[in-house]
């Protein structure tokens, strides 16, 4: 099938089936950007009001770049991957640096957090360039339609792929109508399309293959090849940890320090936390509050015990544990699960 075949056939799908994501109603760089860094990773239903909550708060990279780290994390809390935050955060600065929003594939693709997906999506969205923004989405529907099955996790997978979707994209028409109003690019609904058609129509568990306009090119359906593709050779593995997280009642105050770099949730605020090492020998009443929580991340699995200590004086700490009145903890960005430790509080 030629690209042009493609092309039409996956526009037509879209001209019925387009999400309407708020987003989509813009060229403005900046919030189409915010919306590809909050998507990161998080589903759309999710990823909706914490896009509305940052423009509304910061309307402009401006007012985002002189917000705080702090502000940003504490705006972000709930949604996890926190380098997303200080990333966009960081790239807010350099485009204010810059002086404006960059406007190639290679200047989007220099600001921090941004890869070769999130440029190609943001540079074919806002500015037109003919880019194909490859995800998930894109393996899945290419492997499928063309019967590929070159692992996607190799470096030959990953230049197999991206070959074929520039060649996809490379003659979409400069500009056509949206279903949306108006018209776009057709690097942008070729783009938007392909992610639609991947989350809604071939997805990986149960695609809709009876109704899919592809379904008489398409080599997976034809060769019942559907749950085979895409191919992917190896698996990550998961590590287990094991933490002890001891809650602080001193008079009102508790303790909190930040995370620092090198592990997750860097940047955040947590309670005493110990891992692999005995608990200190406290003053006071040690309350076990809940054993076992369990929280999952990508690469592995936190099994996690909560106390709290009630004492009448402050147990020596490091010098880098700030001791605040307990009612200001809400100002402070938590992991999850410290905010799961919080909610057992009495």
């Amino acid at each position: 099938m030629d690209s042009l075949s493609f092309y039409y056939i996956l526009s037509r799908w879209y001209a019925l089936h387009a999400r309407d994501l708020p987003w989509r109603h813009t060229l403005d760089p900046y919030r189409i950007w915010l919306s590809e860094i909050i998507l990161q990773q998080t589903r759309i239903s999710q990823g909706m009001d914490y896009w509305q909550r940052f423009v509304t708060r910061w309307p402009t990279v401006e007012t985002l770049a002189e917000a705080s780290e702090d502000e940003v994390l504490k705006a972000w809390q709930g949604l996890g991957y926190y380098s997303r935050a200080r990333n966009l955060h960081f790239a807010a600065k350099q485009i204010t640096a810059l002086g404006h929003f960059p406007d190639t594939l290679r200047e989007i693709r220099r600001l921090k957090g941004v890869g070769d997906y999130t440029a190609a999506a943001i540079a074919s969205f806002a500015f037109g360039i003919r880019a194909a923004a490859v995800d998930g989405n894109f393996y899945r529907v290419l492997a499928r339609i063309y019967g590929i099955d070159t692992p996607i996790d190799t470096t030959l997978g990953k230049k197999t792929f991206a070959a074929l979707a520039d060649s996809l994209i490379r003659n979409v028409p400069d500009k056509v109508p949206s279903s949306l109003g108006g018209t776009m690019s057709g690097a942008s609904l070729f783009n938007q399309a392909m992610m639609d058609f991947g989350a809604t129509q071939c997805t990986p568990q149960s695609p809709h293959c009876q109704d899919c306009p592809f379904a008489e090119e398409c080599v997976a359906y034809r060769e019942d090849l559907i749950t085979a593709l895409p191919v992917k050779k190896g698996k990550t593995k998961v590590a287990t940890r094991h933490l002890i997280y001891i809650y602080i009642r001193c008079h009102g105050y508790t303790a909190i320090r930040r995370r620092g770099a090198g592990d997750i949730w860097q940047g955040l605020w947590e309670p005493p936390v110990f891992e692999d090492e005995p608990l200190p020998a406290w003053e006071g009443r040690l309350t076990l509050l809940a054993s076992g929580v369990k929280h999952v991340l990508t690469h592995r699995i936190l099994l996690a015990d909560f106390y709290c200590l009630d004492t009448d004086e402050r147990p020596a700490l490091s010098d880098d544990y700030l001791w605040i009145a307990e009612g200001e903890l809400k100002h402070y960005a938590v992991s999850r699960l410290v905010e799961r430790l919080l909610q057992t509080l009495s």
